[in-house]
């Protein structure tokens, strides 16, 4: 008998040392699925389920092998060269064309850290009131400080636990009632398309494949090959087969679980406000809000508190992304693990992009037209950006012998004809 318990011991022990290990290799696939899950992303999800019921679902299934294929490049390019994307791309095409598409990027993440900042405001206001001004203010300075002062290594770790903010949507779900035989039929059928229907889709497309998402994976690998002191894997190919399961297991898993949240929020919106009538939601806060008369107050606090959480999150990661484009596009010293006086311009392009937000927020432009711009400008950045990323981690000069797997190759530019076909939908729907 005691032998019996000793084994079973020990078993435990494994696992939980597997489950240990498991979770340190996690890092900045997941962070980056968490922060798609942002406050516009919150409200577009919201949207969709709020006008669509269950309809829409089938688009995060169509998405997650997408979007495992790009942000799987995304990494293998910052571990592969140990550089960011944009210091790759400039190395390999040309200046001008690079300029545009950072600057664009540029623009559109100080539009969506506006937008996010103005929600998470919103957001606070309705839990515990107050002037959404000054919460913007409050959560901009916070998560500036953040990226100034806090090394990186135990800034990445802050991240990594805010993503846990995003349970808040599971929980959600768990407190309304959901038909899960027209949600199953959702997730596999789409069901009928008129122009409306395609505005949405573009817009959740839009929403969950973004430029900013892979210049922060890429520029965190890359991070963290200058932060540990280890070389770039052409330089040290034996490391390869164990960095490479790395990055799979990250990204699979950091996309799987932005995915499954986005799902949370379109069953959570198509449960109760689809239910009720309530077809119309522009802002995430206002999804809060409506759900306390359906749902009740735990879940009405609960979807509050996750769009705080995931703004947390996403603001640093959109200003963070854009200074790292930037800087390596320029040529300047960036990294989160320099201090703000060793990288002056990089950190400087962080406070700059959030105080921008928070300028959004001041001047009363409307969010949702805001947002309307954002992702115009990212369907513009993303279909070039992705075909000239699929397009550098298939060369031998800039990836060596680690050019991307066939497999790989071929769901990328699936994604890339994807986003394509979207971007040209989304222009369509506007004549």
């Amino acid at each position: 008998m005691a032998t019996r318990a000793r084994v079973h011991r020990i078993r435990n022990s494994g696992l939980r040392h597997a489950l240990v290990e498991a979770a340190n290799e996690l890092g900045p696939g997941v962070v980056t699925g968490a922060a798609d899950d942002d406050p516009s992303g919150i409200a577009a999800y919201s949207q969709a389920g709020a006008q669509f019921g269950y309809g829409l679902l089938w688009t995060m299934i169509l998405t997650y092998p997408l979007m495992c294929a790009v942000q799987l490049v995304s990494a293998h390019i910052g571990r592969v060269t140990g550089d960011g994307l944009a210091k790759n791309l400039s190395a390999s095409f040309p200046r001008a064309a690079v300029t545009f598409l950072v600057a664009a990027l540029l623009i559109a993440n100080t539009i969506n850290i506006g937008a996010d900042l103005a929600a998470m405001a919103a957001a606070t206001e309705l839990v515990i009131g107050g002037r959404t001004h000054i919460f913007a203010v409050l959560f901009a300075l916070t998560t500036v400080l953040l990226q100034l002062f806090v090394p990186y290594h135990q800034y990445a770790r802050i991240l990594k636990w805010l993503t846990l903010s995003l349970f808040a949507y599971v929980g959600v779900l768990l407190s309304v009632h959901i038909d899960w035989s027209a949600a199953l039929i959702g997730m596999v059928w789409p069901g009928e398309i008129d122009r409306t229907t395609i505005v949405t889709i573009v817009a959740v497309f839009g929403t969950t494949i973004s430029p900013y998402l892979f210049f922060w994976q890429s520029a965190q690998e890359a991070e963290e090959v200058s932060d540990t002191g280890d070389k770039p894997l052409k330089d040290v190919p034996r490391e390869a087969p164990a960095q490479f399961r790395r990055i799979r297991l990250d990204t699979f898993v950091g996309m799987a679980f932005s995915n499954l949240i986005a799902l949370a929020i379109i069953l959570a919106a198509a449960a109760t406000l689809h239910q009720q009538g309530i077809t119309q939601i522009n802002t995430a806060a206002e999804a809060a809000e409506a759900l306390r008369p359906i749902a009740g107050q735990f879940a009405f606090a609960l979807f509050a508190l996750g769009i705080i959480g995931t703004g947390l999150l996403a603001v640093p990661v959109l200003a963070g992304s854009a200074a790292f484009a930037v800087s390596e596009a320029r040529g300047w010293k960036h990294g989160l693990e320099y201090k703000p006086q060793q990288a002056v311009r990089f950190y400087a392009i962080i406070v700059a992009a959030t105080m921008a937000g928070v300028a959004i927020d001041f001047l009363h432009i409307n969010p949702i037209r805001a947002l309307f711009w954002s992702a115009v400008l990212n369907g513009v950045v993303a279909v070039p950006l992705m075909a000239a990323m699929m397009i550098l981690v298939g060369r031998r000069k800039i990836m060596g012998r680690f050019v991307a797997e066939p497999m790989v190759l071929a769901f990328g530019w699936a994604a890339t004809l994807v986003m394509a076909a979207a971007t040209i939908l989304f222009f369509a729907s506007l004549l």
